[in-house]
């Protein structure tokens, strides 16, 4: 494999930073929904490798691939049964070590994801639980317990499912087990000795494949707290990312992170892991990202910001300090899979469309990484009408957890031709397509300067050629009510978030924006939900 060469490659974010992944951009890839290469409508990983010419184009550094391995598919993969294989749907190991080393020969880094507050209830480890007595050794490698109330059947405390629902179950022998998302994954018991080395090994495993690093699963969930006390409230999946819970954001899960940072550390190509964290406020999200601990941390707290200037810069400021108190960079993302498409978040069709593209490209001139998820780039929106009867989301099955609409961030990717699957693949896909969508794909916006597609290859081509993007400092401009301006060595970004047209100085050189300016005595009018780029 010609690694080093390949790492050489994108590298510019390196330079005098400390770190690759300081500056990265990274597309995530959602496996199931990318690309189809055997026509049974579900994205593999042959489909994402015939597609890495098309993301090296777009301009990426790193991909970040959802699971891909062995598992009954309850929640899409992220009820993993075997940590060290294929599953079937997806190819198989060669598969995984042909796709590593193809997007390395493209100059493109893979991370992984890697999941371990829970197992697939088709774990070996939760099949010998099942098999074995209570308070059988097998047992505590997972949070059984015994229910409370007269003869035990209550659980054994008030603690809900993410997806919705009481996040106990009980087995016919009395004994309850924890599952903070779906029945079919039971949460692992972190202080056990066996769970934290199977994972260590785990790591290795895909370490040694070549993989360039690890995204977190619920990176703030595998410690409980104490005794596992009571709530005391319901809709408890509303207080996640607002309020401490007893099973999220414990103290205890940063010495977990501190023994993966040392492991990684321990590999040459500056292998890294980012944290899928929610947590109460961005000082205790910086907790994750100290020196010795994971290398970034996905900001929610911006990915939930209002299209509204100050709150954006609200945000941005405590972000960056926060961030930096502890000399991390900032990781920025504005959708993933589990939320709804920034499209439809900023208000849908035209208005939403120039918010969602202005929005992106103020992303991607902050100081530090970013996070891209697929089809963002093409504009595409959150389905919102899928029949029920197409629906695979377990949350939208258990009382509308995370409001049960996951799936429609899901939608497979449109490539080409003028009716589904759209070059997804040759046979129907997973999750319909909608018609309109022909309007979207690849294909139709390949080559149009005014479409989304062509609008990200521009940014993430100049974040390259411009030597003040990426990590670094930056300062705010004056401007007008509703505007950001800032100002990095040699460039800076303006952005309207008011319904109105703005007027201020002239910056400099416009090099890439969002709808087309007006030039007039000295000033420019930035039209309404609009970000320009300008060299300076």
């Amino acid at each position: 494999m010609t690694q080093d060469l390949a790492r050489s490659l994108h590298d510019k974010a390196a330079e005098g930073t400390g770190g690759w992944w300081r500056s990265a951009v990274i597309y995530q890839v959602y496996v199931r929904s990318f690309a189809d290469s055997n026509g049974d409508g579900i994205g593999d990983l042959p489909g994402i490798r015939s597609r890495l010419p098309y993301l090296a184009g777009l301009g990426v550094d790193a991909l970040w691939l959802t699971p891909f391995y062995a598992s009954p598919q309850a929640d899409a993969g992220y009820d993993v049964a075997d940590y060290r294989a294929v599953d079937p749907l997806f190819g198989d190991l060669s598969d995984a070590d042909d796709l590593v080393r193809d997007a390395h020969r493209h100059g493109l880094r893979v991370i992984v994801d890697v999941v371990p507050n829970h197992t697939s209830d088709e774990h070996a480890w939760f099949q010998e639980a099942l098999a074995a007595r209570p308070g059988s050794a097998a047992r505590t490698r997972y949070h059984f317990r015994p229910g409370r109330g007269e003869g035990g059947h209550l659980p054994p405390n008030d603690w809900e499912s993410v997806f919705g629902g009481p996040a106990w179950t009980r087995l016919e022998d009395g004994d309850w087990y924890l599952h903070l998302f779906d029945s079919r994954q039971p949460d692992l018991n972190w202080e056990n000795e066996e769970v934290r080395a199977e994972f260590e090994s785990i790591l290795r495993f895909w370490l040694d494949l070549g993989v360039d690093g690890f995204r977190v699963d619920v990176a703030h969930g595998m410690v409980k707290a104490p005794g596992l006390p009571d709530i005391g409230q319901s809709e408890q999946a509303t207080m996640i990312g607002s309020q401490r819970l007893p099973f999220f954001d414990q103290d205890g899960v940063h010495g977990i992170h501190r023994s993966w940072r040392r492991l990684i550390d321990s590999y040459a190509g500056e292998r890294v892991a980012v944290a899928e964290a929610w947590t109460p406020d961005p000082g205790r999200l910086a907790l994750y990202v100290r020196p010795d601990e994971l290398h970034q941390a996905f900001n929610f707290h911006y990915l939930t910001a209002e299209w509204d200037a100050e709150a954006l810069r609200a945000v941005i400021d405590e972000s960056l300090a926060t961030a930096g108190s502890v000399g991390a960079p900032c990781t920025w993302v504005l959708s993933n899979h589990d939320v709804q498409r920034h499209v439809t978040r900023y208000g849908g069709g035209q208005a939403g469309l120039r918010r969602a593209r202005a929005a992106s490209l103020l992303m991607l001139a902050l100081p530090g990484s970013a996070y891209v998820y697929q089809g963002e780039e093409l504009g595409l929106p959150e389905v919102l009408d899928l029949p029920d009867e197409v629906r695979q989301d377990p949350s939208f099955f258990r009382a509308n957890g995370q409001e049960g609409l996951r799936d429609g961030c899901r939608v497979p990717l449109p490539w080409s031709g003028e009716r589904a699957p759209y070059g997804f693949g040759s046979g129907p896909s997973w999750l319909p397509q909608p018609s309109e969508w022909r309007e979207l794909s690849v294909e139709a916006q390949d080559g149009d300067p005014r479409s989304t597609l062509e609008l990200y290859r521009a940014a993430l081509r100049l974040r390259h050629e411009l030597p003040g993007l990426g990590d670094g400092t930056m300062t705010w401009l004056d401007a007008p009510a509703g505007v950001l301006a800032l100002a990095r060595p040699g460039f800076v970004c303006t952005a309207n978030t008011t319904a109105d047209v703005a007027e201020l100085p002239v910056p400099g050189r416009p090099v890439v924006s969002t709808a087309a300016v007006e030039f007039t005595g000295g000033k420019v009018r930035l039209p309404a939900d609009s970000c320009v780029w300008w060299a300076v």
